[in-house]
């Protein structure tokens, strides 16, 4: 039985087409925001040395909002009809957020973070701009979220001025 009805926005089946588009955009945010998730916990635990430990301190704390967005996502995706995808969809390709090949190279952490964050921050404008005038709820969702990843991003770039002004980046 059909539940939805005309009249109902992105929720009608006359929007039908742009609601699958923007599910689609949700679903690669959400394995964005668990890849995300994945590197942070990695990163939070190899860096070694007293310089680490303000930056493994600081992607320890990201982890859970991370994890809150990837649910948030997952959470509209359903509410849009979509299908929430599973491990065998994910594809990863966060390179910078690897591990350095040194646990010292705390700059390489810094920099890919600031790398996943401003690919996060390059697809939820994306996504404001498919969903303008037509999703509001999501639009809200996404506008919200891009805040908390400015947010890191900033604090990220932070670390790399410092590091760059002692003359170790």
């Amino acid at each position: 039985m059909d539940t939805r009805r005309s009249g109902e926005g992105i929720l009608s089946e006359e929007m039908r087409e742009k609601r699958e588009e923007i599910v689609e955009l949700l679903k690669t945010a959400y394995f964005m925001e668990l890849e995300t998730v994945i590197n942070y916990v990695t990163n939070s635990i190899n860096p070694d040395g007293v310089r680490a430990q303000e930056i493994k301190e600081a992607l320890e704390e990201d982890i859970q909002e991370e994890l809150g967005h990837a649910q948030q996502f997952a959470s509209r995706i359903k509410e849009l009809y979509g299908v929430v995808p599973g491990s065998m969809d994910f594809k990863a390709e966060q390179m910078g957020l690897q591990p350095p090949e040194h646990q010292v190279d705390v700059v390489h952490v810094i920099k890919g973070v600031i790398e996943a964050e401003t690919g996060a921050i390059e697809h939820y404008q994306k996504i404001i701009e498919a969903t303008e005038e037509v999703d509001h709820v999501t639009q809200d969702m996404i506008i919200a979220v891009l805040h908390d990843e400015q947010g890191h991003r900033r604090m990220f770039e932070g670390f790399l001025r410092e590091y760059e002004a002692e003359g170790l980046a």
